[in-house]
C-alpha cells in the first residue's frame, strides 16, 4: 500500500472517502433504502462510532453505525480485500451493537431489529450475485427464527442483472471503478450525490488534515503500535483536532503537552479524531 496516498487520489471505496461520505445522514439514508430494499424515513448516525470505532482498542475501523425511525441499527462497512470468515466478522458487529444496547438498560425482549451491511469489491461467495441476504432459518423446515437479525453482501462482481434493481447496480458498478471512471456520468441521482460529496470533501482543508493524521494512526496500527515520532509531535496533532472543535482549555492543552506516554498519547489522536466536541474528548480521556 502507498504510505504517501493523498487525499485527491481516493475514490468513494477507499475507507476514509466511505466514512467521510457516509457521515452524510442523507445519502446514508438513501443508501441503505437501496441496500435493505424497504423506505425508510429517517437515519441518525452514530458519529462518535463511525469514522473511528476501535472497541477495546481492537484496532481502526472505518464504518457506518446509523439507526432509523424505528430503531433499527445497521452497520455498514467497505470491504475492498477478499478476507477470510467475513460470516464471523458479521456476528461479532451483531453482537457488539445488541451489547451496547443492553449496556444501556434494554431488555433483550425489547432489542430492536439490526442489519450489518458489507460493500464488497469481490464476490464474497463465487456465485456471480450483486446480493446476498442471510437471516437465521431452521434448516429442516425453512421457519425463521424472527431474532430481527439479518446480515446483507453486496459484490461488485455480480452477474444477475434481471434479479437486482437498476439503481443497486449502478452503485456497485461505480464502486468498482477506477479514479477516472468514477468520475462518469452514472445517469443516477444517488450517484450524483456521492460525487458532489466527494469533490467537496477534497476540496476541505479541514478533511485534507483529518485523513492525514488517520494515516498515521494506520501507519502504527500496521507497525503493530511501535510509535512514531515523537511525544510532542503526537501531542501537538492532538491539539490540532480539538481545536477545530473550539477554545482548548488551558489546563487540558498543558495536559497533553507534557504527557510522555506515547501509547497514551496514541489513544488521545484516536479519541481526538472521532470526538464530536471538546466535552466528548474530556469525558473520554477519563476512561483512558
Amino acid at each position: 500500500m502507498n504510505q504517501n496516498r493523498k487525499l485527491a487520489q481516493l475514490m468513494f471505496k477507499d475507507n476514509f472517502m466511505f466514512g467521510a461520505v457516509m457521515v452524510n445522514e442523507e445519502i446514508c439514508r438513501n443508501f441503505l433504502e437501496m441496500a435493505v430494499g424497504i423506505p425508510i424515513e429517517k437515519v441518525e448516525i452514530s458519529k462518535e462510532k463511525s469514522m473511528i470505532y476501535h472497541p477495546e482498542y481492537r484496532g481502526i475501523r472505518l464504518d457506518i453505525i446509523a439507526r432509523d425511525e424505528k430503531s433499527t441499527h445497521y452497520n455498514v462497512e467497505m470491504q475492498v480485500a477478499k478476507k477470510s470468515h467475513l460470516g464471523k466478522r458479521a456476528r461479532y458487529y451483531h453482537s457488539q451493537m445488541d451489547m451496547e444496547l443492553l449496556l444501556t438498560g434494554e431488555d433483550y425482549t425489547l432489542l430492536p431489529a439490526s442489519y450489518v451491511i458489507f460493500i464488497c469489491d469481490f464476490d464474497p461467495f463465487d456465485k456471480k450475485r450483486y446480493r446476498y441476504i442471510f437471516q437465521n432459518v431452521c434448516r429442516e423446515t425453512g421457519l425463521s427464527m424472527a431474532d430481527g437479525s439479518t446480515t446483507i453482501f453486496l459484490s461488485t462482481c455480480g452477474e444477475n442483472e434481471a434479479e437486482v434493481p437498476e439503481n443497486l447496480i449502478k452503485f456497485l458498478k461505480f464502486v468498482k471503478a477506477d479514479l477516472t471512471d468514477s468520475t462518469r456520468d452514472y445517469q443516477d441521482d444517488f450517484i450524483r450525490k456521492i460525487q458532489e460529496s466527494i469533490a467537496k470533501i477534497k476540496g476541505s482543508r479541514e478533511m485534507e488534515e483529518k485523513f492525514m493524521l488517520l494515516e498515521e494512526l494506520l501507519r502504527d496500527e500496521r507497525a503493530g503500535g511501535e510509535t512514531k515520532g515523537l511525544a510532542k509531535g503526537k501531542a501537538e496533532s492532538v491539539l490540532l483536532l480539538l481545536e477545530d472543535l473550539g477554545p482548548v482549555p488551558d489546563e487540558l492543552r498543558k495536559a497533553i503537552l507534557e504527557e510522555q506516554d506515547m501509547d497514551i498519547l496514541s489513544k488521545y489522536l484516536k479519541l481526538a479524531a472521532h470526538a464530536g466536541s471538546i466535552a466528548y474528548f474530556m469525558d473520554g480521556i477519563n476512561h483512558i
